[in-house]
């Protein structure tokens, strides 16, 4: 009888049958490889919402079609679980077409040294994809367990996204890479909203936004077709509306006798790591360095990006003494670089550190920090997995011996001239909240990173995209240099001030933007997440108990 009354009430609500044939054919089968196809195609589709693309559109295309195909677990079945079971397929292959079609540049890092990890293409191009994939599956299941015969399903649905994707972010060291709020977050105005609820947040005002057109053609009546999307469109306008206010017509202010200059070098990632070519590469880091600036003004912070050597810059008095001829007195240069510790007694080697490190002009190391979150088998290779891979001859990515040792916390980078330093390596500044270390609130962003294992992919654009918007959730200048690009000086509103388009080599001469005080969601964002899930979730709870047709 329940089952029963349940096809009733959908029927009656969205008359799938009658207005969407293609999906009420497709979706009467709970297992038929059609409906799976559809649902791996919707996902792709949504990887176009995805810098460097920002086609808004696609989100609409992506999540409309995943309302109505979970739409169609709704038709009777024999099981109750078996809707559970449908949703979490359907959720899988919509992740697995949305990673595939969103992170198939990873490929690109195994052709690197093709003769080596070539074979393994396919476990980064299909694999990661297939098991980020899982986090969606659990978010359809969720928004499946909340579903309701009406508008109402949009929140099941942004909820039970919202939550995987924060699940995505923390689990087994994280990956919030392309999360659907950057969709929004690429916009300069749209993007101010992430000021006040961050990446997550602009997660779940994407879904909603975007699934919201699902009700047009499945409403009873006008005012269940057009609500939804009223709605949603009065939501866009009011974050660009919001995103107008909040960004200053003029440009920011910027911190006094401060002049940076970042160097983009463009090396080949097969190079920049051949000890051989060493005394080339330091050669042209320093010739390049040392261009007069666009204004003739001497640089007081040179910045070079991350791993910049294949040596061991510390143990290295020569190459120190070439730094200290090539910067101004009192100026600095801070640079990627491995490090290593002395080794314990017992030890042939010392723990290695992916660093950051800050020289003076008489060639002396003031201070380093050290990357606390590392890339999984591109840095490290987890302990349980370290024999079996030594065993078969295989290694990470990184030529550092039993690879990169992570910091044991995030520190402040202090730096002669400059006001305190978030300081991050690479895919450290895609962590939403997590860029910040205890303490005093910093003032500036600098990230230093190595993309030429992509090579000229939408990688390197998506890794811009998600460090700048750091920059306006914590209202914070963002300081980039990157090998091969993109390098940029961002402020605290996520406007571009200066940048290197990538595979360009050149130098940016910029001043500091000052920072802003401190955003909403710096101080209370997790908090307001956490708020608005739970009323979103009572309100579905309390009203599924009054819709006796679901179980």
């Amino acid at each position: 009888m329940r089952l029963s009354a349940k096809r009733d009430a959908l029927t009656e609500t969205s008359d799938i049958a009658g207005i969407l044939p293609v999906f009420a054919a497709l979706g009467s089968a709970a297992r038929s490889w059609h409906r799976w196809l559809m649902a791996f195609a919707a996902g792709a589709v949504g990887a176009l919402a995805m810098p460097p693309f920002g086609f808004l559109p696609a989100l609409v295309l992506s999540l409309v079609p995943a309302i109505w195909l979970l739409d169609g677990t709704m038709k009777g079945s024999p099981s109750r679980w078996a809707p559970l079971k449908a949703a979490a397929v359907l959720g899988w292959c919509w992740g697995f077409g949305y990673f595939v079609a969103g992170l198939w540049w990873l490929g690109a890092a195994f052709l690197v040294e093709a003769d080596q990890f070539a074979w393994a293409m396919p476990f980064g191009v299909l694999g990661l994809p297939a098991l980020l994939a899982f986090f969606p599956a659990f978010g359809f299941v969720l928004a499946r367990l909340l579903w309701l015969p009406d508008a109402r399903r949009i929140l099941a649905f942004a909820l039970g996204l919202t939550v995987a994707e924060w699940l995505r972010g923390y689990l087994f060291t994280g990956f919030p890479w392309n999360s659907p709020g950057m969709a929004l977050g690429q916009h300069l105005w749209l993007m101010q909203s992430a000021s006040l609820v961050g990446l997550y947040g602009l997660t779940f005002l994407s879904l909603c936004i975007g699934a919201a057109p699902a009700v047009l053609l499945t409403g009873r009546t006008a005012r269940a077709r057009w609500t939804a999307p009223i709605l949603a469109a009065a939501m866009l306008v009011g974050m660009a509306g919001f995103g107008v206010w909040r960004v200053p017509a003029q440009a920011s202010a910027t911190v006094p006798e401060v002049r940076l200059r970042i160097m983009q070098p463009n090396l080949l990632q097969d190079a920049k790591f051949n000890p051989r070519n060493r005394d080339a590469i330091m050669r042209h880091y320093l010739t390049l360095s040392a261009r007069p600036g666009r204004d003739g003004a001497a640089p007081t912070h040179t910045i070079w990006p991350e791993s910049a050597f294949p040596f061991l810059l510390h143990r290295d008095a020569g190459s120190l003494a070439q730094i200290a001829a090539l910067l101004e007195p009192g100026s600095v240069l801070i640079t990627g670089a491995a490090r290593m510790d002395e080794p314990l007694p017992g030890e042939a080697v010392g723990k290695f550190y992916n660093a950051i490190q800050v020289i003076d002009d008489q060639g002396t190391i003031l201070g380093s920090y050290d990357k606390a979150h590392l890339v999984p088998f591109g840095e490290y290779v987890p302990k349980f997995l370290d024999a079996l891979i030594r065993a078969v001859g295989l290694r990470q990515f990184v030529h550092i011996p039993g690879g990169f040792e992570p910091a044991e916390k995030r520190m402040v980078l202090s730096i002669p001239g400059l006001p305190r330093v978030a300081a991050t390596i690479c895919y450290e500044a895609i962590f939403p909240g997590e860029i910040l270390a205890d303490g005093p609130r910093p003032n500036l962003i600098l990230n230093v990173t190595n993309d030429a294992w992509f090579g000229e992919t939408p990688g390197p654009y998506q890794h811009f995209a998600q460090a700048r918007l750091r920059a306006v959730e914590e209202g914070l200048p963002l300081v980039r240099a990157a090998n091969t690009g993109i390098s940029a000086i961002v402020d605290s509103f996520g406007r571009v001030v200066d940048n290197l388009p990538l595979s360009v080599e050149g130098l940016i001469d910029s001043s500091l933007p000052v920072a802003e005080p401190a955003t909403v969601y710096s101080t209370w964002g997790k908090f307001s997440l956490t708020v608005t899930l739970v009323i979103c979730l009572m309100l579905l709870v309390v009203r599924r108990g009054q819709h006796s047709t679901f179980p």
